[in-house]
């Protein structure tokens, strides 16, 4: 019989690289276990990483369209706010011009031109509303406030009505400096000209919001409450039966510009309505795409549990092994 040995030495180096390869694995299925992919990617890909480069890519894609969304809903939410205040201050004032319309008395023309002066300042200050850093209402110049104060305006709006005794010029004066581009755009309005541009916020989908506070819905109610608030001006030397027609016709006017700020907040709403639906779908894509991936590298926790405990017995055995090997000597041989 043929019995075949190794030395000493030998033997201690086969057990330690034994242990070092067993330790190895160790580590490789303690990686596997705690994160959950394989840590030997190439060899589950068999080299081939186009589809994990795709998935990549397409993930970074979706980051950003998802803060592109966060951005967008941010943005209209503070606008819908925004306009939901002007709109309340639009309806406030023409229920009060239209009530106070029917009181030719000095006391009663003064509450309603303070009241005026104060709706004003709300409806401006909504429009100065900013969101994230950027003025909503500005176009495409978002670092700049798009209005001055109402004192501003009442003061640029008094020196054209200064002279005029009818209501009818009165409201038509009004009308031609709003609209005329060297009146309100020019000396009030410190926006850009130019309005936002679209918001990506998906692969194939913008949306736009091209209002600023220059649009005629936002201008009409605008110069209807800073003729309000001017009509008890002494300065102007308006007589009480000036004031009741005046009011009267500024608050059916403002009545009927309600219907185009509700147009307005429609389209916001509109825009709200598709950034979420983007959102949804944008996640719903990312979910997917997180699935596929883990697919490909994903380590099977059991397996990955049992082949870890199968090779700690390995290592345990092949201690004790080692230590029987210690221990060996001719005197315990004889024994």
């Amino acid at each position: 019989m043929t019995l075949n040995s190794i030395g000493d030495l030998a033997r201690g180096l086969t057990l330690r690289s034994r242990s070092t390869e067993i330790k190895s694995q160790i580590e490789t299925l303690s990686y596997e276990m705690s994160t959950g992919k394989v840590q030997d990617i190439s060899g589950r890909l068999g080299g081939d990483y186009s589809h994990l480069l795709d998935l990549d890519h397409n993930l970074e894609r979706l980051d950003a369209f998802s803060i592109a969304t966060a951005e967008a809903q941010l943005f209209t939410d503070a606008m819908q706010l925004s306009l939901t205040t002007f709109a309340d201050s639009v309806a406030e004032m023409s229920a009060s011009l239209l009530s106070f319309g029917t009181a030719n008395q000095t006391v009663t023309h003064e509450q309603a031109s303070v009241q005026a002066r104060n709706e004003l300042d709300t409806m401006m200050s909504a429009l100065n509303t900013r969101a994230g850093g950027r003025s909503l209402y500005s176009g495409t110049s978002t670092d700049l406030s798009p209005l001055p104060s109402a004192e501003t305006l009442l003061g640029a709006l008094q020196a054209e009505l200064t002279g005029l005794t009818s209501a009818t010029d009165i409201r038509q004066a009004a009308l031609d400096w709003f609209n005329d581009p060297t009146g309100f755009d020019a000396i009030i309005y410190q926006g850009g000209a130019d309005p936002l541009a679209p918001m990506q916020i998906s692969e194939n989908e913008r949306i736009t919001l091209p209002i600023t506070a220059t649009d005629p819905a936002l201008k009409a109610a605008l110069r209807d409450v800073a003729v309000a608030a001017l009509a008890s001006d002494d300065s102007l030397g308006w007589p009480p039966g000036l004031r009741t027609a005046l009011f009267k016709e500024l608050g059916v006017d403002l009545a009927n510009a309600q219907d185009a700020t509700v147009n307005l907040r429609a389209q916001v709403g509109a825009a709200e309505a598709r950034v979420e639906q983007a959102a949804t779908r944008n996640a719903a894509a990312k979910t997917s795409a997180e699935h596929a991936r883990n697919a490909l590298i994903a380590a099977d926790p059991y397996e990955t549990a049992a082949r870890l405990q199968t090779v700690q017995f390995q290592l345990e055995s092949l201690y004790s092994v080692t230590v029987r090997n210690a221990n060996l000597s001719l005197v315990n041989f004889l024994r």
